[in-house]
């Protein structure tokens, strides 16, 4: 079979069952090089490989290169200079090769801690959004395919003992719906030795008042830590209902994953205006 084309048909694979991998692409080759510019390789997140860039040190670099790539979720384009050993590199044809380093079949996750009313309605809508969704509930009750079908993983377990469960990258959003302050108390210093990209926390200004005050004094915790959470949770909507509240806060996960702003897109004084004139 045509490399190439294996390297294709393994990426399709991975895709289709949403399996993690990277595709790596030579796309400079300069001087004596073992491989030209197009060749691929896919690099599963086993570490196994399908086709070649090259053997070697080389393709070990690239292959760690690709397992950082698919855990931090971000292509990479790394330079590997192949002329001296001492100097550390991977080889001595005497070339430069650059390699462009794609993660595929990767979806964000979201991983959703107490399933009630407004974690259920936001694990749906996140399913919905096309998010890899992770549930977890110290309630055997409230988390299980029976009770919120469709979900890609259910943990049951106490919110303080979840990092021990999930693994959390950073590509990992986490919204912690939870029932109140003493399980904060032990939820979010664990959550906040993870690389999470977002880290909500569900309640009223008091109630997270209380929970900074608690944590500073009981847990050590810095306000530089602390600053890495959204407390209340979500975007002021005015919102509601469980499937209201669920929107605010999927809309702020959005806006912290794609770097939007929260503002509103049309200017309030432009829509005043148009009423006047119409």
């Amino acid at each position: 079979m045509n490399e190439n084309r294996a390297v294709f048909e393994a990426l399709f694979e991975a895709q289709s069952k949403g399996q993690p991998a990277a595709l790596a692409t030579i796309i400079s080759a300069v001087g004596s090089v073992p491989r030209h510019a197009g060749s691929k390789m896919l690099v599963r997140a086993d570490g196994s490989i399908v086709g070649t860039v090259g053997g070697g040190a080389l393709e070990q670099l690239v292959i760690q290169a690709a397992l950082a790539a698919m855990k931090g979720g971000q292509p990479r384009l790394p330079v590997y200079n192949l002329n001296d050993l001492g100097a550390g590199d991977p080889g001595v044809c005497g070339g430069t090769v650059q390699v462009f380093i794609e993660p595929v079949g990767i979806a964000p996750a979201l991983l959703v801690i107490g399933i009630g009313h407004v974690g259920k309605a936001l694990a749906e809508l996140g399913k919905w959004a096309g998010y890899r969704v992770i549930v977890s509930d110290d309630r055997e009750a409230f988390c299980n395919p029976e009770y919120l079908p469709g979900m890609d993983s259910y943990v049951v377990c106490k919110p303080g003992e979840i990092t021990r469960s999930v693994e959390i990258t950073p590509q990992t959003y986490i919204a912690a719906v939870t029932r109140g302050m003493p399980v904060d108390l032990d939820l979010i210093p664990a959550l906040l030795q993870t690389e999470a990209a977002y880290i909500g926390l569900i309640g009223s200004r008091r109630r997270w008042a209380l929970t900074v005050k608690a944590l500073k004094d009981e847990r050590g915790l810095t306000e530089e830590q602390l600053s890495r959470v959204y407390a209340p949770i979500g975007l002021e909507l005015n919102a509601e209902t469980p499937q209201e509240i669920a929107v605010s806060i999927l809309a702020q996960i959005i806006m912290v994953q794609r770097g939007g702003t929260g503002a509103a897109m049309k200017w309030m004084g432009e829509v005043a205006e148009a009423g006047r004139d119409g």
